[in-house]
This record gives structure tokens, C-alpha cells and sequence, in this order.
């Protein structure tokens, strides 16, 4: 089993960071994008998921949280917990400030932006199914291990679309 280290998944990540398809994909995703900024020092917005800004030409910031693989599976991992044995929440079960979660599959040049609020949201109504039914991942880190749940795709688009619509009862009307 792969061990991974914490000091080289970093540099991977900012590695990926640097790749030159990023701007591609927002400048495609944001038509009035006028600046991508990097936010890689650690401290509050990485904390809270934010890896870029997205600066759209009416001074909307938008805050993504990027996920790159570089395999094309046919799932999603979400991560459940970055410490399973101490039941430390992953980053699906935190409380995030992005307004995207940017996940992208390097091999099939495809990058899936998952409306954040909208994502928790599917999570909540589903993760229990979802970790019932769907593919447990475990990651070996030096010290603990990160579980993650992997959704297939379109079933996580299909829970991320019916989380858009929200139904209320007749009585509060």
C-alpha cells in the first residue's frame, strides 16, 4: 500500500495549481473573468477551501476550492474524513467559504465546477446512501488515514441538480 506524505501531496498540489489549463477552464466557465488569482499560503482561505479567486468584470469574487486526479475514474471522491480513526471531518463535511468546488480530471481534459452550498447540500440528503452503496476509498497518510466516498459521476450531478429545487408546504404559504 502507497503511503502518502503530506510535504509531496502538497507540492503536487501546487504543482497542479500552476498548470496552464486552469486558466483555460475559467476563462471558458466565466465569459467576463478578468482575474485568476492563486491563493496557495496557507491560513484562513485555505482553511476554508479556498484555492483561487475568480474576479469577474463586475467585481464578483468567486471563491473555488480545486481537486485534481490524474486518473479518469468514473467517480467523485468526496472526502468523508482526513482522520478516520480520529474522526476529524473531511473536507465535504467541513464548513467551506468556496463558492465552487473545481474538480478536474487531467487524463480527459474535463473539470466538473460543483456549485459548493449545493454540493453540501446533496451530501446531507445523501451521504448515508452514498457510503452504504458506493465505494469506500482509504488513503494511508504517515499517522492516520483519509477515508473518501466515491460517487459515481452523473449520480452525484443528478443530486447536485435535484438540490437546486426546494419544495415548502402548502401550510407556510
Amino acid at each position: 500500500m502507497t503511503v502518502h506524505d503530506f510535504d509531496e501531496r502538497l507540492a503536487f498540489s501546487h504543482s497542479q495549481s500552476d498548470a496552464p489549463w486552469w486558466g483555460e477552464v475559467y476563462r471558458k466557465a466565466f465569459p467576463t473573468l478578468t482575474a485568476v488569482i492563486d491563493v496557495r499560503d496557507d491560513g484562513w482561505a485555505q482553511r476554508g477551501g479556498i484555492d483561487r479567486l475568480i474576479v469577474l468584470n463586475d467585481g464578483t469574487a468567486l471563491k473555488v476550492d480545486e481537486k485534481v486526479r490524474t486518473v479518469a475514474y468514473p467517480d467523485i471522491l468526496l472526502e468523508r474524513w482526513s482522520d478516520k480513526a480520529r474522526r476529524k471531518p473531511g473536507w465535504m463535511q467541513k464548513e467551506l467559504t468556496c463558492d465552487f468546488v473545481a474538480y478536474a480530471f487531467v487524463p480527459t481534459a474535463v473539470c466538473y465546477l460543483l456549485p459548493w452550498q449545493l454540493l453540501r447540500r446533496a451530501w446531507i440528503e445523501n451521504g448515508r446512501e452514498w457510503i452504504a452503496s458506493c465505494r469506500l476509498v482509504e488513503a494511508q497518510n504517515r499517522g492516520y488515514v483519509t477515508e473518501s466516498v466515491a460517487v459515481p459521476i452523473q449520480r452525484l450531478l443528478d443530486a447536485v441538480r435535484d438540490a437546486m429545487v426546494v419544495s415548502w408546504t402548502r401550510a407556510a404559504a
